[in-house]
């Protein structure tokens, strides 16, 4: 199979967290992060207002209230505990048995979190969901002009394949490094999850930087592929790609394959 570019600029759905300690700034308390960028005249969300939740929406929440605080209680009494629990909604290859590795001294300084477990991330966010979800939407997608995409996780899982298989072609494997030079379309998403997929290390660039910008970071992670698209629109400005990816080449002879 071979991939197409694609022209238009784009947004996709936000990511929520888990429960983590509490957080300053929240309910309208000043912090540095927030009291310096409030202007006179314009008023914050977080100045203590409360917004109510729907009924609807509150019967079919993940976590209430009381769930929140009880995780709280949770993690600050057993870390560990509550994060090992927490891995078990993944799917590993091989399950950790390592939760929690940090040492804050300056030497040795590490942070490590499941460190002896093995998953592959392309599995959880798309196999995992393909029978009981594969028919639901995964990415909705929204151009600059107001047009709109949608993949549903059968769709996604397809491209991802697709583009996994046209990378191996290519000679990635496991440990190699690809550059993604793409506007934000949900091809951007394909890429990282195809890498992702067979072990490879994606480099995403700004869609926005010059060919000195693009060189400098294609040789300084050694990669050999480069995945772009003819062009983007930003802000309602073209940006062109291809010719970018083409110039910064002048400089990086050891890159093999341009996949647009």
């Amino acid at each position: 199979g071979q991939t197409q570019g694609q022209g238009r600029d784009g947004r996709t759905t936000d990511q929520t967290s888990p429960p983590g300690p509490r957080l300053d700034g929240c309910a309208g308390r000043p912090t540095p992060h927030n009291s310096s960028r409030l202007k006179e005249g314009v008023r914050a969300v977080s100045e203590g207002e409360v917004f109510p939740v729907p009924q609807a929406w509150a019967e079919r929440a993940h976590m209430d209230a009381a769930g929140y605080e009880a995780a709280l209680q949770r993690v600050e009494s057993d870390p560990e505990g509550y994060w090992r629990d927490l891995a078990s909604r993944l799917d590993w290859m091989k399950a950790p048995t390592q939760i929690k590795d940090t040492s804050l001294h300056k030497y040795p300084f590490h942070i490590r979190w499941y460190a002896d477990g093995i998953l592959n991330v392309s599995v959880n966010c798309l196999d995992r969901h393909l029978a009981t979800r594969g028919d639901q939407t995964a990415i909705i997608w929204e151009g600059d002009g107001g047009e709109t995409t949608t993949f549903t996780y059968k769709e996604l899982h397809a491209e991802t394949c697709r583009m996994a298989n046209i990378l191996k072609a290519k000679g990635v494997k496991k440990g190699d490094r690809v550059t993604i030079y793409l506007p934000m379309i949900p091809q951007a998403a394909v890429a990282m999850l195809a890498c992702a997929r067979i072990g490879a290390v994606h480099s995403v660039i700004f869609g926005g930087f010059s060919p000195d910008s693009i060189a400098g970071r294609i040789q300084d992670c050694d990669s050999r592929i480069v995945i772009t698209a003819d062009e983007g629109l930003r802000g309602g400005k073209i940006v062109p790609l291809k010719r970018n990816v083409d110039e910064a080449l002048e400089s990086c002879p050891d890159v093999t394959d341009v996949i647009v």
